[in-house]
């Protein structure tokens, strides 16, 4: 179904009038952390003998925190990381992050460096790290419309050879991942380049969307671009527009990314007041958005962990917000490595401190005390995965937002 066909506004309370005012204190610590606690926490029943001793612990989140994946974690990869510093890299992204993306092992350039020349094999390997590690997987992309992101070979091709290379390329990333990747980013950035279209005609993202289809009938394709949350929001018409057209031409499109690079392309710290209208705006369109690459690169280190401290939270409150993926995690693999959570000799940053602090501490549920009279004990908490133990007895069990309460029977 065409989500345009039954629009209906999912944002936060009260802001429908887009009054600053009304935003500036729909903002306030307090009003945001009510939104969290009313769209990310349920109610969970733990039912026991009267007076059992009870513990809830949460053990990972429902919610997608993610980072994107060096090549240099595959040991077939021309950077792979030495020994001790992989087994690091992936003790902390074990520890941290319950999402991922390649940061360019599945990209067409990396694929397919010759015309017919098709390896996965780094791709598949940090896939297999990440599956280890009970990690899913997003894909990203299945093409990129910037010229200057495409192979050197593609560039000569006549339409008829470039139509087929798309073809080509579309069926079988997807089919190579069936069953493993489900998710892609369907030509990327398109507000800012249009190498495909400009050949091949517009029609042809309506092409790439049911190509990947044919691969994958279970693909889910998202848009993604930049220059939306940061540096004043200069895309948001072109994005907008764009996702409008593409979704009345019949374009299968299951979701909206957005970029979020603080600092990339001015010295500008992001404006939670243009985050939370953006967001709002792009909730119109009835499909998930996720914050598909996510770095703060404004002043030094103490900056970029208040400016975390801002957002982060807003991202979490907002009902359309299903995953937010920080750009790379470690300054030694880190496209800009001064604005990583782990520094290059495996430090945390302030950043990161502040990243765990909210994910960990703030948005993580430990509960424990006594079964009342009656044999029961209840505690909100965050959905995801918890343990519970009464007494001697453990459980396993998850809570989640589509039942929003759980009830665990230990009679």
């Amino acid at each position: 179904m065409n989500p345009l066909s039954s629009l209906s506004i999912l944002s936060v309370p009260g802001l429908a009038g887009d009054k600053t005012d009304d935003v500036e204190a729909a903002l306030s610590p307090a009003a945001i952390e009510k939104r969290i606690r009313e769209l990310r926490m349920g109610v969970i029943t733990v039912k026991a003998a009267p007076g059992a001793r009870v513990r809830v612990t949460q053990i990972r989140h429902e919610f997608l925190f993610g980072t994107a994946v060096a090549n240099g974690l595959a040991e077939n990869d021309a950077s792979s990381f030495p020994g001790e510093e992989r087994k690091r890299f992936l003790e902390i992204l074990s520890q941290n992050f319950n999402y991922a993306v390649h940061e360019n092992a599945l990209k067409w350039y990396d694929c397919e460096k010759a015309p017919g020349v098709v390896d996965y094999s780094v791709a598949d390997r940090i896939w297999e790290y990440c599956r280890g590690l009970g990690i899913p997987m997003r894909g990203h992309c299945i093409y990129w419309e910037k010229e200057k992101c495409c192979m050197d070979w593609l560039k000569p091709l006549t339409p008829e050879q470039l139509r087929a290379a798309v073809v080509r390329r579309g069926l079988d990333v997807t089919r190579h991942f069936k069953g493993r990747i489900s998710e892609f980013d369907l030509n990327n950035e398109m507000v800012n380049g249009d190498f495909f279209r400009r050949r091949l005609g517009s029609g042809v993202v309506n092409e790439m969307a049911w190509i990947a289809k044919a691969g994958n009938p279970d693909a889910v394709l998202f848009m993604n671009d930049y220059g939306i949350l940061c540096d004043g929001g200069f895309n948001i018409e072109s994005y907008e527009s764009q996702i409008e057209t593409l979704l009345s031409s019949g374009v299968p499109l299951g979701g909206v990314g957005v970029q979020a690079h603080s600092g990339t392309n001015t010295e500008s710290p992001m404006n939670p007041v243009h985050v939370q209208k953006t967001l709002d705006r792009f909730s119109r369109f009835n499909l998930p958005i996720k914050i598909t690459e996510c770095l703060f690169d404004v002043g030094d280190e103490k900056t970029q962990a208040e400016q975390l401290r801002t957002v982060f939270p807003i991202y979490f409150a907002h009902p359309r917000i299903e995953a937010v993926l920080m750009w790379g995690f470690w300054a030694g693999s880190h496209w800009r490595p001064w604005a990583a959570l782990w520094r290059t000799d495996w430090s945390i940053t302030p950043q990161g401190e502040a990243f765990r602090d909210l994910v960990f501490n703030r948005w993580w549920t430990k509960a424990e005390g006594k079964t009342d009279k009656s044999g029961s004990f209840e505690t909100k908490a965050f959905f995801g995965d918890y343990e519970i133990t009464v007494d001697d007895s453990v459980k396993k069990v998850s809570l989640s937002k589509h039942e929003k309460t759980l009830q665990v029977s230990f009679a």
